[in-house]
C-alpha cells in the first residue's frame, strides 16, 4: 500500500523546498499564539449510563461477568498499561508496582492472575503480539524486557533484556515482519532494536520528551508525539532514519495518537483537551478539531468498520465520535489591528486609538468564521458539532444568527468513567475496550451497544 501522503511530502522535497513548512501550511498554518485565556460554558455531560444518540437511548454497561464483578483489582500501584488478550477472556497488565500480571476469568466468573510476574523495576509501557504470544515491557529505568507466554497463559519464560533507553520508556510497538521493537521515551528519543540479535539498530532524538508512537508496518514510517505538542514523522531505515516533517497545531503535550493505514488517517489527542484528525491520504492538508472532553485526551482508538473514534479522558470521560459524516474544518483566526465587526482599535492599536479619541478593546475570536471580533460583537455562546465544537464557544452575533437548532445537534456521545484513565485498548472484534488508570483499577467494557453494532459480526448500520 503506497503512503500517499509521504509522496505529497516528497515532491516538495525534490523542488527544493522546505517540507516541514509546505506541509504544516497546508495542515492549518501556525499555533495559535493569541488563543483567549477565558472561561467558556461547558455542555453538561449526559447521564454517565444512557445517551441519546440520535436513534434512542444507548447503554454504555459495563461487562458484566457472574457476580456482577465489573473490574479488576489488586494491584499496589498505577497501572500504566492493560491489553485484552485476543480470543481469550483475559487481561494483561503492567503496574508502577513492579509487577506483569495475566489475569483470565475463571468458572465463577471473576478474573483471577494466573501469571503474576515481578520487575526490577516499574513499568511503564507494554505491547503485546498475540500470534507469537510475545510481550515486551518498558520499565522505568528505559529498559525493555521480552517475554513469551505458553498456551495456556499460565508461564511466562524471560527472553531477553533490550537496553533501549537511557530514561523512562513511554510507549512501545513490535513488528513481526522486521523483528523490530519500536520505542519511545523520556530520554527524548525513537529507539529500534532487533529482537533476533537484541542490538540497536538506530536512535532518533527530539528536543523534548517523547510521549507516545505509531507506527505503519507496511511503510515502515513512525509518528512520534511530544511534550512540546508536535508530532513528528519519521521513515525508518535499518540503521538510519530520515525526518519527513512536523505536525503543529496542539496548544499542549501530545499524550495519545492513532494511525489507521486503511484510510490513512492520523489521530491525535494532546492535554489542551481537544483532538485533531489530520488527514495525511487526502494530500490536501485537512484537518479536523474535536473537543468534548474536559481534562487532557489520554488514550484513542479509531474503529474503522463504523467510523468512530473512542476517546477518554483523564478525568474518566469517555465520547464516541462519529466520523461517518461531512465535518467542517474548524477555521484559521485572523489578525487585525481593530475589529472586523464594529472596527473599533483593540488596545494595542494606539495610532487608531489616539485619531478616535477611543480606548482600545479587548481581541477575541468567533469560532466559526475566525475574525477578529471584541466583546460587544461576540456576546453569543453556543456549540456547533459539524466543527467539532461539542461546548458552547465564543462566536460572533452574525454567526450565532446563522446557526439552526438542527445545527447543535450533537455528533458525539458521552459517557462516564468512574475513574481515572490514564491508558485504554480496545479488542475491536469483540467489541470491548479495557481501561486503567491511577487509581489501581481495571474496568472491562462492553461497547457494542455504543458503536450501533456486533462488530463480531462484521456488520455495520451505517
Amino acid at each position: 500500500m503506497a503512503c500517499y501522503g509521504m509522496s505529497y511530502l516528497w515532491e516538495h522535497r525534490r523542488e527544493g523546498r522546505n517540507d516541514s513548512a509546505v506541509f504544516f501550511a497546508c495542515m492549518g498554518g501556525n499555533k495559535r499564539q493569541d488563543r483567549e485565556k477565558e472561561e467558556e460554558k461547558g455542555l453538561t455531560k449526559e447521564d454517565p449510563v444512557t445517551c441519546d444518540s440520535g436513534g434512542g437511548k444507548h447503554k454504555l454497561s459495563l461487562f458484566r461477568t457472574v457476580g456482577d464483578v465489573s473490574k479488576v483489582e489488586g494491584h499496589q500501584d498505577v497501572v500504566s498499561a492493560a491489553l485484552l488478550i485476543p480470543k481469550e477472556d483475559g487481561v494483561i497488565t503492567a503496574s508502577e508496582d513492579r509487577t506483569i500480571r495475566v489475569w483470565l476469568k475463571r468458572d465463577s466468573g471473576q478474573y483471577w492472575p494466573s501469571i503474576y510476574h515481578t520487575m526490577s523495576s516499574p513499568c511503564s509501557a507494554m505491547a503485546y503480539h498475540h500470534d507469537s504470544r510475545r510481550i515486551f515491557v518498558g520499565q522505568d529505568n528505559g529498559a525493555i524486557m521480552e517475554f513469551h507466554i505458553s498456551e495456556d497463559f499460565n508461564k511466562m519464560n524471560f527472553v531477553k533484556t533490550y537496553p533501549a533507553h537511557q530514561n523512562r520508556v513511554s510507549a512501545i510497538t513490535f513488528c513481526l515482519t522486521s523483528e523490530w521493537v519500536i520505542s519511545t521515551g523520556h530520554d527524548k528519543c525513537i529507539s529500534w532494536m532487533c529482537t533476533r540479535s537484541g542490538t540497536m539498530l538506530g536512535r532518533h532524538y527530539f528536543t523534548s520528551w517523547a510521549s507516545c508512537l505509531q507506527y505503519d508496518y507496511e511503510t515502515q514510517h513512525a509518528f512520534v508525539g511530544d511534550y512540546s505538542g508536535q508530532i513528528t514523522l519519521l521513515k525508518l531505515e535499518q540503521n538510519t532514519c530520515s525526518v519527513i516533517t512536523t505536525l503543529k497545531g496542539h496548544e499542549g503535550s501530545i499524550t495519545s495518537l492513532w494511525w489507521d493505514p486503511v484510510q490513512r488517517l492520523l489521530f491525535s489527542g494532546a492535554s489542551d483537551h481537544s483532538i485533531i484528525m489530520w488527514d495525511i491520504g487526502g494530500r490536501k492538508g485537512r484537518t479536523l478539531l474535536l473537543q468534548g472532553h474536559h481534562d487532557k485526551v489520554q488514550a484513542i482508538c479509531y474503529i474503522q468498520l463504523t467510523r468512530q473514534l473512542v476517546s477518554c479522558s483523564a478525568d474518566g470521560g469517555i465520547a464516541v465520535w462519529n466520523m461517518d459524516i461531512s465535518r467542517e474544518e474548524a477555521p484559521q483566526w485572523l489578525e487585525s489591528d481593530s475589529c472586523q465587526k464594529c472596527e473599533q482599535p483593540f488596545f494595542w492599536n494606539i495610532k487608531q486609538m489616539w485619531d478616535t479619541k477611543t480606548l482600545g478593546l479587548r481581541q477575541h475570536h468567533c469560532r466559526k468564521c475566525g475574525q477578529a471580533v471584541c466583546g460587544k460583537c461576540s456576546t453569543k455562546r453556543s456549540s456547533y458539532p459539524i466543527m467539532g465544537f461539542e461546548f458552547q464557544v465564543r462566536v460572533c452575533d452574525s454567526c450565532f444568527e446563522s446557526i439552526k437548532d438542527e445545527d447543535r445537534t450533537s455528533l458525539a456521545t458521552f459517557h462516564e468513567g468512574k475513574h481515572n484513565i490514564s491508558h485504554m485498548s480496545m479488542d475491536i472484534s469483540r467489541g470491548l475496550m479495557v481501561t486503567c488508570g491511577s487509581d489501581r483499577i481495571v474496568k472491562i467494557w462492553d461497547m457494542t451497544p455504543v458503536v450501533g453494532c456486533s462488530l463480531a459480526t462484521g456488520f455495520s448500520s451505517r
